[in-house]
């Protein structure tokens, strides 16, 4: 059956859901929370940076997980071996997360913990390179995520989310050895569309780039002023 698009309906829904993390936002902001919404391809390592942030950073901040799939809570379990509070939300045959979701795990921290005492909650996304980039669910910054093994064109390809990121993290880098891919050509991409985004090359295997991303981490909670918050920011 031919369907075609209302673009009508579009703009209501994106409208309800701004509505819906405007009102998540006013939660995380009267808690004293810094939220943090993880976006990336599958496979591009947020679940593996989210397991090296916890272990470094736990012991000095509180921290919780609002852990998105379509199914399973593979990551979730993963993530929780760390002591902190982590929110498994299924999306079933969505491809986002969206306001709504995240108010639900909003809810279960309030009901199971108490919020005020959370300095940051950490929002790992689906995996997908399009839509999670069009659905705000209530963070203070975007953070996505690109692996170097997904090539140098994928920000001109999927520009909306490298257009909206506040911090790209360009990961596995320990892997560039091996492949025919400048990173530098990834970060003029981006740059082309995003010229202010902080750009962080990391690995989870090696450590590169994890202190840098770790301040820029501080700096969220901080609120730092513009100058000071470059001071954090790594750029190649």
């Amino acid at each position: 059956m031919h369907q075609t698009f209302d673009a009508a309906l579009g703009i209501n829904l994106l409208h309800a859901n701004q509505e819906g993390a405007d009102h998540n936002r006013a939660h995380f902001d009267e808690w004293g929370i810094t939220c943090l919404n993880l976006m990336s391809s599958p496979g591009a390592g947020k679940t593996a940076l989210l397991e090296r942030t916890l272990a470094a950073l736990h012991a000095e901040m509180a921290i919780a997980v609002i852990e998105g799939d379509m199914t399973t809570e593979l990551d979730a379990d993963r993530l929780r071996q760390y002591g902190v509070p982590v929110i498994a939300i299924n999306t079933g045959r969505s491809c986002h997360l969206d306001s709504r979701m995240v108010a639900g795990g909003i809810h279960q921290l309030a009901e199971n913990y108490t919020p005020a005492d959370l300095d940051l909650v950490l929002v790992e996304n689906v995996g997908n390179l399009v839509c999670p980039a069009e659905f705000e669910v209530g963070e203070h910054a975007k953070v996505a995520l690109l692996s170097i093994t997904e090539g140098e064109d994928k920000p001109l390809k999927y520009p909306i989310m490298f257009q909206e990121a506040d911090c790209l993290l360009i990961t596995k880098t320990d892997l560039a050895p091996y492949l025919d891919v400048d990173s530098d050509r990834i970060a003029a991409n981006v740059r082309q569309m995003n010229p202010d985004v902080a750009i962080i090359p990391v690995s989870t295997k090696t450590g590169e780039g994890l202190d840098t991303w770790y301040s820029w981490i501080r700096q969220q909670i901080k609120r730092l002023p513009v100058a000071e918050q470059e001071a954090y920011s790594s750029s190649i």
